[in-house]
């Protein structure tokens, strides 16, 4: 009989110093929600020499966090693959639900979000903890925001947390009906789970809606901003710059949890 895998938080880390900050945040969301954390490394084919260096690096950090915190699961993964393919890698063999990664690093990652079933925490390294109590969640036309509601709501339900919701203001009517009914269903899933919530009618339509949640999740201290992935990708989106990618930018202290709209998103198994 097969033994069942964990499911795990994974830890992008960079082996520098700003790994510390990272794996802080990799604790804080493995315990909350009572899964493994998983310390990932993914180097370049062409540094295959320093593999077992590398190895040793990786699991000098393992003992610190054992000894600290006992009862959390930790393990350690070294990769030399291409990016693209290792959420779905990480998700489909080894169980990874979430992944934690550096917001200075978004540019090398940003193609990675379109193929990932994983959800991505982009953090400030420089910055402190956070706690996740106050989320700010932006709601637009698309049907996929039920995933940003349901991740949030993880955070209602383990973390205490209180989410902040601000809907989308379009002006066509079809549009409108949409987002009334994403505001039904997410408001029903916070209900179900007694998850402290907010809902705003915003002044922007569904294309800016995010920018206009991300002023309000500043200005209000909120410790996380939850968005949906980009949909419709144009060349021009890549001259320009992604939403998300002006979002991760801006965002300072503010941790960015970035959910892909284009696949589906794996749950959080209670």
């Amino acid at each position: 009989m097969t033994k069942k895998k964990e499911q795990k938080i994974v830890v992008f880390t960079n082996l520098s110093p700003s790994d510390n900050m990272l794996i802080l945040n990799g604790i804080k969301i493995a315990s909350m929600f009572k899964k493994e954390l998983c310390l990932v490394y993914n180097y370049p084919k062409n540094k295959k020499k320093k593999h077992e260096q590398f190895k040793v690096i990786l699991n000098s950090y393992v003992f610190p966090i054992k000894n600290e915190i006992p009862g959390l699961k930790v393990s350690t993964l070294l990769f030399s693959e291409r990016k693209t393919d290792l959420p779905e890698k990480l998700s489909d063999d080894y169980e990874a639900i979430f992944i934690i990664a550096d917001a200075d690093k978004f540019s090398k990652f940003s193609k990675v979000l379109f193929e990932s079933p994983i959800p991505f925490l982009f953090v400030n390294t420089k910055s402190k903890i956070s706690s996740f109590n106050k989320i700010v969640l932006p709601i637009d036309m698309r049907k996929e925001c039920s995933d940003t509601a349901l991740w949030s709501s993880y955070f209602g339900r383990f973390s205490k947390a209180e989410i902040v919701v601000v809907a989308a203001n379009d002006k066509g009517k079809q549009e409108q009906k949409q987002i009334a009914k994403n505001i039904v269903l997410t408001k029903k899933l916070f209900q179900k789970f007694n998850v402290k919530h907010k809902i705003y009618k915003g002044n922007k339509s569904s294309l800016r809606n995010v920018f206009e949640a991300s002023k309000l999740a500043h200005i209000s201290s909120s410790d996380l901003f939850v968005i949906l992935g980009s949909s419709n990708l144009t060349p021009l989106d890549w001259l320009i710059g992604l939403p998300e990618r002006k979002i991760i930018k801006k965002a300072g202290d503010l941790p960015v949890l970035v959910i892909n709209s284009l696949r589906d998103n794996y749950i959080l198994c209670d």
